[in-house]
């Protein structure tokens, strides 16, 4: 029996890391930059990053915040209020220390004015921001302050990999003051919603809503919260977070109002971020040995027409024929927009062409030649099953936004369904063990007593606590390395 031709080598089964590489290549999303840890988002790429960010920043907005920008560029001394915010980032912050370069006399060029204090390329915001919230918030009628803003970051990262994990990588970070630790609380869950919601909805990627162990939570945090994805090789990604800053950084950064009683006392913070480490998530969720596979909220081209031109005489006849197709697809909606369709006339080979949009996981291809326009029907391809089929053109454009919705819950339910297959409650330290032997693994659920020493331990493994899942939170049963105690429920896993 011949093996099957894919498009991606090596397969996901063969080598998962440069399978993730070949696929980000041949849908042409992303490349290494010439400064070492970067990227380059490409324009498909980029588009992709570009439905995430209107569909998320649509979402923060009906929640009542506002858009803002804040400095690139933090002075050291601010950096250095927080304690904990210090010793969490120290190790992956860019310093700038000097204004100006000249030349050396060699050749070359030199720094040349020392700033009087160093600054910090923004690695996150809570100290910039809290300055700025310092001045502006009062009195309790400023209160709750709602703030986002959309920007780079930089984390200077020794391993990086393509939107994983990278010195430079594009974001959204909401800071808010509240009057009550109450209000502040309830903030980060809402946030933490918000992700959920867009992770399961547009990105048709199932989520574990849940409280970080202490270990894991940002640096200044009382508590961070997270949904956590399961990829196709079994491991997690963090894929947003939530933090509620108790009055660490109303504190440190000196954010103060009057109650109505005339009493001053400090905010109470939260920060919540997404990053585009979301798009190497949808890449490992969905994508197969063809290449991507976009659910269609997130492609930038929901359908795209492919005109096979074999005679010549015929060709403006079928051009037309793809063109009123296009507008008439246009004209219906999906998730209350317009449908994103594409006519390609590019002068290549059909099969080229069609492969071209496959390994970009466009969610339909649609062929017309000759022979559908002389029929009045469409060829039609599922980039989510690879069933094809030819329909009335009439009947194509009727049922258009019906099968999009089918495209898009079939991946998420595909998705859920191997994150049940691939997760098990455990109850002993063994069977624990016997369950991570090996590369990937799965989630594993047990109870578990936290002390630091066999946390440790389990970390020196690989592997991690990701969450406490928020829908088991009051469960507790025998912890399973140290049955005598109780403990509370954890997911487990090996991580991005």
């Amino acid at each position: 029996m011949k093996p099957i031709k894919t498009a991606i080598s090596p397969t996901r089964e063969k080598n998962y890391a440069e399978w993730y590489q070949q696929v980000i290549r041949a849908a042409d999303l992303a490349e290494n930059s010439p400064v070492r840890g970067c990227m380059v988002i490409k324009p498909w790429g980029y588009a992709i990053w570009e439905q995430m960010q209107a569909a998320l920043d649509s979402m923060i907005k009906e929640t009542g915040h506002v858009n803002a920008y804040f400095p690139l560029f933090i002075p050291k001394s601010f950096f250095e209020k927080e304690a904990a915010h210090v010793e969490g980032f120290a190790k992956e912050c860019a310093v700038v220390t000097h204004s100006r370069l000249v030349p050396d006399g060699k050749g070359g060029l030199k720094p040349a004015s020392p700033l009087e204090e160093a600054l910090i390329v923004r690695p996150t915001s809570e100290t910039i921001i809290g300055e700025s919230f310092s001045r502006w918030i009062q009195s309790y009628r400023d209160l709750p302050l709602l703030i986002n803003q959309w920007a780079n970051v930089v984390r200077w990262e020794m391993r990086t990999r393509l939107f994983l994990r990278t010195s430079e990588f594009l974001w959204q970070e909401g800071h808010t003051a509240h009057a009550s630790q109450e209000e502040a609380e309830e903030e980060a869950m809402r946030m933490l919603d918000v992700y959920r919601v867009f992770a399961e909805e547009h990105m048709a990627m199932p989520v574990i809503c849940g409280k970080k162990p202490e270990s894991e939570r940002f640096p200044g945090a009382v508590e961070t919260l997270a949904i956590e994805a399961m990829m196709q090789d079994g491991k997690a990604l963090q894929a947003g977070t939530s933090h509620f800053l108790g009055q660490n950084f109303a504190r440190a950064c000196n954010i103060q109002f009057t109650d109505p009683d005339g009493k001053s006392t400090h905010a109470w913070t939260t920060s919540w971020g997404v990053s585009t480490r979301l798009m190497g998530g949808l890449i490992m969720v969905h994508s197969d040995d063809n290449g991507l596979m976009l659910p269609p909220r997130l492609a930038p081209q929901q359908i795209v027409i492919l005109p096979v031109l074999h005679n010549t005489e015929e060709m403006q006849a079928i051009l037309d024929y793809c063109e009123t197709l296009r507008c008439r697809l246009c004209e219906k909606t999906f998730n209350g927009q317009a449908l994103r369709v594409f006519v390609d006339i590019r002068d290549r080979r059909g099969g080229e062409k069609s492969w071209e949009w496959i390994k970009k996981g466009v969610p339909i291809r649609v062929e017309a030649g000759t022979r559908e326009l002389q029929s009045g029907h469409v060829s039609i391809a599922r980039r989510d099953t690879g069933q094809k089929s030819l329909q009335q053109i009439d009947e194509f454009v009727e049922k258009a936004e019906a099968l999009l919705i089918d495209i898009q819950e079939s991946l998420f339910q595909r998705a859920t369904e191997f994150r049940m297959q691939k997760s098990k409650r455990i109850k002993s330290h063994a069977e624990f063990e016997e369950f991570f032997r090996g590369e990937g693994g799965g989630f594993a659920e047990t109870f578990f007593a936290f002390d630091g020493e066999t946390e440790e331990k389990i970390r020196s493994m690989g592997i991690t606590a990701r969450c406490m899942p928020l829908a088991t939170e009051s469960q507790t049963g025998p912890c399973f390395v140290h049955p005598d105690r109780p403990g509370r429920l954890v997911i487990w896993a090996k991580s991005y």
